[in-house]
């Protein structure tokens, strides 16, 4: 079976996703395990705690990893849209079905975005550090992550059946 230019685009962009998670994950390095920590806090003094735990080094590897998070988005977003489009062309799909694993993708992105802009804000200006300012990044971030590996399973279970059935259908 030969790709199509669609195939071929999935495959690039999941490449790009794999390899820009992997950069921001290796320029993490020992705080990555604090990001979910941080994106995950439930007041200001959870998130106040978590930031004064880090030694200088580590809050310049967290802060570093900002900079790569602000391309991530757009790739991820992409790469789970063209999914979606081929997915699409091999079964078929429900217009609901289709227009959420449409928005999905953007609106995780989008709310990525913000959740950095806020964070990187926040580790420079602790002040404004507040129970109302981490609740509503919290619930950004946990709805980010509901989206995006909710199309992610969507679609993983979409070609694996497609798959499995070009497979025994032979």
């Amino acid at each position: 079976m030969a790709l199509t230019a669609l195939d071929r685009r999935l495959l690039g962009w999941s490449a790009a996703f794999v390899i820009s998670q992997a950069n921001i994950i290796r320029l993490l390095g020992p705080v990555a395990p604090r990001l979910a920590e941080i994106q995950t806090a439930r007041s200001a003094r959870d998130y106040t705690a978590i930031l004064d735990g880090m030694t200088d080094s580590d809050t310049a590897r967290y802060r570093s990893h900002y900079y790569p998070d602000f391309v991530h988005p757009l790739i991820y977003a992409v790469a789970l849209r063209t999914g979606a489009r081929r997915l699409a062309e091999l079964t078929p799909l429900s217009p609901r079905t289709r227009n959420v694993l449409a928005a999905a993708p953007v609106i995780s992105a989008a709310g990525d975005y913000a959740e950095n802009v806020v964070g990187l804000y926040l580790l420079s200006h602790r002040e404004h550090i507040t129970d109302a300012t981490v609740r509503a990044t919290t619930a950004v971030s946990v709805t980010k992550w509901v989206l995006a590996l909710g199309a992610l399973g969507y679609l993983s279970q979409g070609f694996v059946r497609v798959w499995a059935g070009k497979l025994f259908s032979r």
